[in-house]
């Protein structure tokens, strides 16, 4: 069987399944709109499915997914802002209380940011010019004298790049308004792939700590 008829049967067991388990759930959300409360920043990767790590229904989640999980700036510059917009769209229209950052182990987007890797494509270039927004970041790591192996500054890197994209979410001035008046609160998550951990940033400390145990 090949991939697409995999994901054409994999519809049919839904639709067979879930689907009619849950039909009047799903019926209701469709007729009513959705109002999560919890807006997830997350990493394109095929590996690293929010929805499912966090064990969320539909409705639960509203997902944005792009290389890295990383947020650019405010800024008004260039013509196509998707990240950017699916935030705004978020915080302003569906009124989101949280938005978490939700970074993981072995990103492709960022090995390619330490390695200095210029492009996927022959003339395109997108990779490097997204990934720029993460300079900072691994110009920390890559300054720091206590990571003796790549996998080290990656991982480094990789939630350096978490804590950069949650201070950027406060440039949004319709971000920085709400999370000061309480109605809204920033979150950078980080999952690891290899043991299935999942580390929360502390604001008070500036670590990244296990909830795993608790």
């Amino acid at each position: 069987m090949d991939v697409i008829a995999r994901l054409v049967a994999g519809y049919r067991r839904f639709r067979g399944g879930y689907y009619l388990a849950h039909r009047e759930k799903l019926s209701a959300l469709a007729h009513q709109g959705q109002s999560p409360r919890v807006c997830v920043v997350s990493c394109s990767d095929s590996r690293v499915d929010p929805s499912l790590i966090l064990d969320c229904e539909p409705g639960e989640l509203f997902v944005i997914r792009n290389v890295a999980n990383l947020v650019p700036p405010c800024e008004a510059e260039g013509l196509y802002h998707g990240t950017s917009a699916a935030i705004e769209f978020a915080v302003c229209g569906l009124e989101v209380s949280h938005v978490i950052v939700f970074g993981h182990g072995h990103c492709g987007g960022i090995q390619a940011l330490l390695e200095g890797k210029t492009s996927y494509a022959p003339s395109a270039g997108f990779v490097s010019a997204w990934m720029r927004i993460a300079t900072v970041a691994r110009a920390c790591v890559l300054k720091r004298d206590d990571l003796s192996t790549p996998q080290a500054r990656a991982r480094a890197c990789e939630q350096a790049s978490i804590q950069l994209s949650v201070q950027n979410l406060m440039t949004f001035p319709w971000i920085s308004e709400r999370v000061a008046q309480g109605s809204l609160r920033l979150h950078g998550w980080y999952y690891d792939l290899d043991h299935g951990d999942l580390l929360c940033l502390d604001p008070k400390t500036d670590r990244f700590t296990s909830v795993t145990a608790t």
